[in-house]
């Protein structure tokens, strides 16, 4: 399925088939999303096939507004509407109490939803238009690297999505934050752009951070990107301690490696031992812009192997420490 510019035209065009109970990949601020009518069960369907996602993963319900909470969950504690004012639209998704109605479908069979508003102007066009709720993951297959071009979506899924809208490259880059207002304490369950600090500030009290997914259990998956293994390059990736760098890929050239590198060192660049380098950026937003379209970009190359330069451990890296430890986590922890 060929892209096509998200005009007026094209985005009355995706209601059309939303409507239908066909599913349309569009653009969000942090990544392109998967979408179909959240309230027919047999649309949702289709995208877990499509993405070859198990059907016991929650997806998260885009919606146009505030007001749209109430349609969704059961009850809207004053923390989901504080934190809905103060990050909304933007890359949070709040996870709520299901209605009765909510398909189980769209939440993998638990009693409760995720819910957010997307900062994009073609996805709150398309939702506004559409005037539901489209249940969204990530348009790529299960596991894989999320896409942030509508061409990754082309090159992901192909025909099986009937409309891809073009609305140019995600500027965040990385998932939303996800956070769970379900029980007695807000629960952090995954890192995104929006960070704990900035959560605990609106709410005036400590979050609890879920436990680290790579001890989850499948079958306790509360979220969306809490596998141990996700957001993952075809092509084995490991990641490097930046004192541990120069050594590691001296020894994985030593055993003829063809490699690639991910690195904020610029130095690197013109190595001719290295088959592909990218040098990334040393801004968080900007690096968290570009880290998925690298990652695919070194994916195509036939590498044996993509080494990754550990980036900082502050806490604005959160999000993209956490993606890269779940893209790299098949084949290694971090070396050095």
């Amino acid at each position: 399925m060929n892209p096509i510019i998200a005009n007026d035209a094209a985005i009355l065009q995706a209601v059309d088939l939303l409507k239908a109970g066909a599913l349309v990949a569009f653009p969000t601020e942090t990544v392109y999303g998967l979408g179909a009518d959240a309230s027919n069960p047999d649309a949702v369907r289709l995208i877990f096939a499509a993405k070859g996602r198990p059907v016991n993963h929650p997806l998260i319900v885009h919606i146009a507004s505030i007001a749209s909470l109430d349609a969704w969950a059961l009850s809207v504690p004053d923390t989901a509407r504080q934190l809905a004012a103060h990050f909304w639209p933007g890359p949070l998704a709040i996870i709520l109490k299901k209605r009765p109605e909510v398909p189980l479908e769209v939440t993998g069979g638990q009693d409760t939803v995720g819910l957010r508003m997307p900062d994009h102007p073609v996805a709150l066009q398309l939702l506004q238009a559409f005037g539901g709720g489209v249940a969204a993951p990530s348009a790529n297959r299960f596991c894989r690297i999320s896409p942030t071009l509508a061409s990754h979506v082309q090159e992901e899924l192909g025909d099986a999505v009937d409309m891809i809208l073009d609305g140019g490259a995600c500027q965040v880059g990385v998932e939303s934050t996800i956070i769970d207002l379900s029980g007695d304490q807000p629960i952090l369950l995954r890192p995104g752009y929006i960070t704990r600090e900035q959560i605990e500030t609106v709410l005036q009290c400590q979050l609890i951070v879920a436990a680290d997914a790579q001890q989850a259990d499948v079958s306790e998956i509360r979220a969306p990107g809490m596998m141990a293994i996700h957001y993952a390059p075809m092509t084995p990736a490991l990641l490097c301690s930046t004192a541990n760098l120069s050594a590691s890929v001296a020894d994985l050239i030593k055993q003829g490696k063809k490699l690639g590198l991910l690195t904020s060192q610029t130095d690197w660049v013109n190595n001719s031992a290295l088959t592909a380098v990218i040098a990334m950026p040393i801004e968080a937003d900007a690096y968290a812009q570009n880290l998925y379209s690298s990652l695919r970009d070194l994916d195509r190359l036939n590498l044996d192997m993509i080494l990754v330069e550990q980036p900082p451990q502050a806490e604005k890296w959160r999000a993209i420490n956490d993606r890269l430890a779940k893209a790299t986590s098949v084949y290694s922890n971090v070396l050095g």
